[in-house]
């Protein structure tokens, strides 16, 4: 499997500052709440074909943010995350498929210390040099989870019957990767 257009090899690493590690989750069953990790950091080892390429990717799990401080207390607590006992959730890629501009990325996602394989669709969206002379690769990718899989089994009963925490999270990545220079 070649390189898509415009990438090489080497290996690129993940711009957070341009970047974004997002969910959607269900909340109450009428409503969706949507937030992100502020600080992730991921490492790509490009060789000639994709076949033989490397992710890994690790989050840091105090930096969740859903824009209310007191839902993200509780979700970085032992209820959630546990931030203390679990301060990173990682994904390792384990294969690729795909060409062109889609791809499937398949690797082992770990959260509270709990792996399982896990397909990520990925949009490639290209390469561009910016102004300071760094060459930049864009992604998009998307997954959809169950989170009682990896232990976030925390929820609430709803007088009207339901549950308040819906069980699948979709994950949405978009991501800036800076090509590094050659050592």
């Amino acid at each position: 499997m070649t390189l898509p257009e415009g990438l090489t090899t080497g290996v690129w690493t993940l711009d957070m500052s341009h970047s974004e590690i997002g969910f959607t989750v269900r909340h109450a069953g009428i409503s969706k709440v949507r937030g992100r990790f502020n600080e992730a950091s991921a490492e790509a080892r490009l060789r000639d074909s994709l076949a033989d390429a490397t992710l890994h990717a690790t989050v840091k799990t105090a930096s969740f943010d859903s824009s209310d401080a007191n839902r993200d207390g509780h979700v970085r607590g032992p209820d959630f995350f546990d931030v203390e006992e679990y301060p990173e959730m990682t994904f390792r890629a384990t294969s690729l498929r795909g060409d062109g501009e889609d791809y499937v990325l398949t690797g082992d996602l770990t959260i509270r210390g709990i792996t399982k394989p896990v397909d990520l669709e990925v949009e490639y969206t290209g390469v561009a040099v910016d102004p300071y002379g760094a060459t930049r690769a864009g992604f998009s990718a998307e997954a959809e989870i169950s989170r009682k899989d990896f232990g976030l089994t925390w929820n609430a009963a709803l007088a009207a019957g339901g549950l308040l925490v819906g069980d699948k999270v979709k994950i949405n990545v978009e991501a800036a990767m800076v090509k590094q220079a050659e050592a």
